[in-house]
């Protein structure tokens, strides 16, 4: 993904999946589009994905979450993937 909406919410009381949804929503207000794709920073994954070693923790609400070190900590990068 080389173009997407960067969003930003660092509430400690939102879960990850809330913090997606609030940005999926918006997205789709300003874009028209579903998007398929959101890179958030490493830390971001629940425990259990980031303890498992996992590289991409669940899907929510049809987007793969995918980690990506150069994303600060509270943003996600959310779009549509290269290729689609």
């Amino acid at each position: 993904m080389h173009v997407g909406m960067l969003w930003f919410d660092d509430n400690p009381k939102l879960s990850l999946t809330k913090k997606v949804e609030k940005a999926v929503l918006y997205y789709q207000q300003k874009y028209h589009r579903q998007p398929n794709l959101c890179l958030i920073h490493p830390t971001m994954i629940a425990g259990d994905a980031a303890q498992a070693g996992k590289t991409e923790a669940h899907d929510i609400e049809g987007l793969t979450i995918r980690p990506y070190r150069p994303i600060l900590p509270g943003h996600l990068w959310i779009g549509i993937e290269d290729g689609n």
